[in-house]
């Protein structure tokens, strides 16, 4: 399965379990791994056979620059679902979001959350490795 990569998108959001993360915000890194058969847009090369990425930019902006969620497994989580329900051609998507700077008293380039989801037989959306299992 071929893939398209959108690495390392910056927001800022307000999300975090901790009062002053919800009031201060701080930014928040989105890297996407879509995989997606892009056969026919490598032939065409025509931007209406693939996935356009600005727009897949935009959709991840309004989710990370909008309503605060506690942890950044449920942005995560949030991210995957809209991207895999908008836009149908995409099979799989990996998301990783990372806190840079959690507010905590230590020295680390931040806390990075990554999750995979994909489509089921049925058309829901489900873990990665749940998928596979039930085609078994």
């Amino acid at each position: 399965m071929d893939k398209m990569v959108l690495r390392r998108m910056v927001f800022y959001g307000y999300h975090g379990v901790f009062p002053e993360e919800n009031k201060l915000g701080q930014k928040f890194y989105v890297d996407l791994d879509l995989r997606l058969d892009l056969t026919k847009a490598a032939k065409s090369d025509d931007v209406a056979d693939t996935v356009n990425y600005a727009e897949i930019h935009e959709l991840v902006k309004g989710i990370v620059e909008g309503a605060p969620v506690k942890l950044i497994e449920a942005l995560a989580d949030k991210i995957a679902t809209a991207v895999l329900g908008t836009y149908t051609i995409i099979h799989e998507a990996e998301v990783s979001v990372t806190k840079p700077n959690p507010p905590f008293d230590i020295t680390f380039d931040g806390v990075t959350v990554s999750l995979r989801r994909c489509r089921d037989a049925g058309g829901n959306i489900v873990p990665a490795a749940d998928a596979a299992e039930k085609d078994e």
